[in-house]
């Protein structure tokens, strides 16, 4: 995914787990967009999202869930944290994911 979106342009920043992704934004990055999947060592992306939601300067950042997770109640629970887009992978090309961001990157 990140050299997909890469060769197209984007600037990317990547965490593989959610602590270093809490670590980047402790750092002082303020990401335009977050794409997070469900499933990450260490925190969950939920937690995650939360954690994000609750920092002043990135309440309004759009979060893309791109997930293979389907359960309703972490789609229930995600929207509840205020993520933007909830994706299932398996429906979702990359090009499709890559149309998304350009949507919501302005």
């Amino acid at each position: 995914m990140s050299k997909k979106l890469m060769a197209e342009g984007f600037e990317i920043s990547i965490a593989l787990t959610g602590t270093d992704a809490v670590k980047l934004l402790d750092g002082g990055l303020i990401p335009d967009l977050i794409i997070l999947d469900i499933l990450l060592p260490g925190m969950a992306g939920l937690e995650f999202l939360a954690n994000l939601r609750a920092r002043e300067a990135l309440k309004t950042t759009p979060v893309i869930i791109f997930s293979n997770f389907s359960d309703e109640k972490d789609i229930q629970k995600a929207k509840e944290l205020g993520v933007t887009e909830y994706m299932i992978k398996a429906n979702f090309t990359l090009d499709e994911l890559s149309a998304k961001l350009k949507t919501l990157i302005k």
